[in-house]
């Protein structure tokens, strides 16, 4: 193992956004019995320095891997296409739109009800929106276009927070 490779080639896993979870959680759980600081606990600091290392590097490596908004960027940055979320915030006017309307339907919504309503049409949007990056990087190898499809996809991950803040409000 090298602290410098892919998370993918960390795991050893095919670089591709469609992953076998269950095989993700196998093999995280195998490399951390192999470099967790324990089990160096007998051969000094600098072994159990280099451990822990280690076992940041996996851990990170797995949080990325798991969560798909983080796996897709990642893929797209090792493909060429970095997000640049904070200076690439241009998107299509359609999408933009969408999202005023969303924000709209949030204030507006007078009970639980609606805001759920409106949680499961955005949670159906994002749904959507993983089905087409999935594609765009595993079938197309397009990761630029991928690249955009992501930051729509963060747009949408800070919306669902607030409609999840909304729902905390209403006590539901």
């Amino acid at each position: 193992m090298n602290l410098s490779d892919d998370d993918f080639t960390l795991f050893g896993l095919v670089p591709k956004f469609a992953l076998d979870r269950a095989a993700l959680d196998a093999c995280w759980r195998q490399l951390q019995a192999r470099v967790h600081p324990d089990r160096f606990a007998a051969e000094g600091p600098t072994a159990q320095r280099l451990a822990m290392q280690w076992s940041v590097r996996v851990n990170e490596a797995y949080q990325r891997l798991r969560d798909p908004l983080k796996r897709a960027a990642y893929l797209c940055e090792l493909r060429g296409a970095p997000i640049d979320a904070h200076s690439n915030t241009a998107m299509p006017a359609a999408f933009l739109m969408q999202q005023m309307a969303w924000r709209e339907a949030l204030e507006e919504a007078e009970d639980g009800a609606a805001v759920e309503a409106l949680d499961e049409e955005v949670r159906g949007a994002e749904r959507a929106l993983l089905s087409e990056v999935a594609q765009l990087l595993d079938e197309r190898g397009d990761a630029a276009t991928a690249a955009q499809r992501v930051r729509a996809l963060m747009f949408v991950a800070r919306f669902r927070e607030d409609i999840e803040a909304r729902l905390d409000a209403l006590g539901q």
